[in-house]
């Protein structure tokens, strides 16, 4: 008896605390979203389509009977999905393709997530409000101002009508762990901070609220471990950093966070023309997750020193300078 009680212990010990599916998990959010749930013992299964990896499943989104048979073959009791077509830009000039991702494919795992009793959370965005009257609380109503925030929007419609039990988290302007300085829109501009033999001119209209993918991933988290003790928890949430900056500012906090000069930034104030429209401050209220004691907040500066460490060009320089 005593030892099949010892068995029972260990078999405990290995068990984990759920399994959970997170689609576009080799992008900046999805790894790390990935890495937060491997590290707290859940059992993870990460899916791709254009970026191969290993231990990453290849999944197109767009075939829903592929999605299907995964979904029904893994059982997850989390799927977040945070594959997206992202980049503003890009959804103007390929309205099809951007919302048969965005939209499409969300509607069908909401669909499939409902059969198998998944909880879903959809990750949307803070560019479905269009920024004159911030900040917005989940019940504001929307209003997008360019066709990315449209079919935001229109994703999370689809997914809500189609799952009685999903949640929306929207989120501003991601930073974090990046392969590629241009990965995200706030990193990008590490290069125009590092060369500072020439004065760049940075927007200084538009209001950001970086926020660093591990906390968005820590909230991802915390909301599934919620949502298995607590069924109700469900509908549209908020999360995002708290420090409120132009690109201008982004730039000047990344220049202090590693001591570099920033007088060569040039301010513009004006409202930028001919680019796709975007919202001049779409402040999200993130009370919501707060009542429910969820969340995470790392300082713009030490979330920026740990993503772009790897590649500040000077490094080796300042290493043996004083050697």
């Amino acid at each position: 008896m005593p030892e099949m009680l010892m068995e029972v212990e260990e078999e405990d010990d290995v068990v984990p605390n759920g399994r959970v599916l997170i689609t576009g998990a080799t992008g900046l959010l999805g790894r790390a979203v990935y890495k937060e749930f491997k590290d707290n013992n859940w059992h993870v299964l990460g899916t791709s389509y254009s970026r191969l990896r290993p231990r990453l499943e290849i999944l197109n989104l767009l075939d829903s009977s592929a999605v299907n048979g995964l979904v029904q073959d893994f059982k997850p009791h989390v799927i977040v999905h945070c594959a997206a077509e992202r980049r503003p830009d890009i959804v103007e000039n390929q309205p099809d393709s951007a919302a048969m991702l965005n939209v499409g494919a969300s509607e069908n795992l909401a669909k499939v997530a409902a059969a198998v009793g998944a909880f879903l959370i959809y990750i949307s965005s803070d560019y479905v409000f269009d920024g004159t009257n911030p900040p917005y609380k989940t019940d504001s109503v929307p209003n997008p101002l360019n066709l990315y925030g449209k079919t935001k929007l229109e994703g999370e419609r689809v997914v809500l009508q189609n799952n009685d039990g999903a949640a929306v988290l929207r989120v501003p302007v991601l930073y974090g762990d990046v392969e590629k300085i241009e990965e995200s829109a706030v990193t990008i501009m590490f290069d125009k901070v590092q060369h500072s033999n020439k004065s760049a001119n940075m927007d200084h209209w538009q209001q950001r609220f970086p926020t660093y993918v591990k906390d968005v991933a820590s909230v991802c988290l915390q909301m599934a471990e919620k949502k298995l003790q607590d069924p109700s928890l469900k509908g549209i949430f908020h999360w995002s950093g708290n420090e409120q900056m132009t690109k201008y500012e982004i730039a000047c906090a990344m220049a202090d966070a590693f001591n570099l000069p920033c007088s060569h930034l040039r301010p513009i104030t004006d409202e930028p023309v001919g680019a796709t429209p975007r919202p001049w401050n779409p402040q999200l209220d993130c009370s919501r997750l707060e009542a429910l004691g969820i969340g995470q907040r790392t300082p713009f500066r030490a979330g920026i020193r740990e993503s772009l460490w790897p590649f500040l060009v000077e490094k080796k320089w300042q290493q043996t300078i004083f050697h």
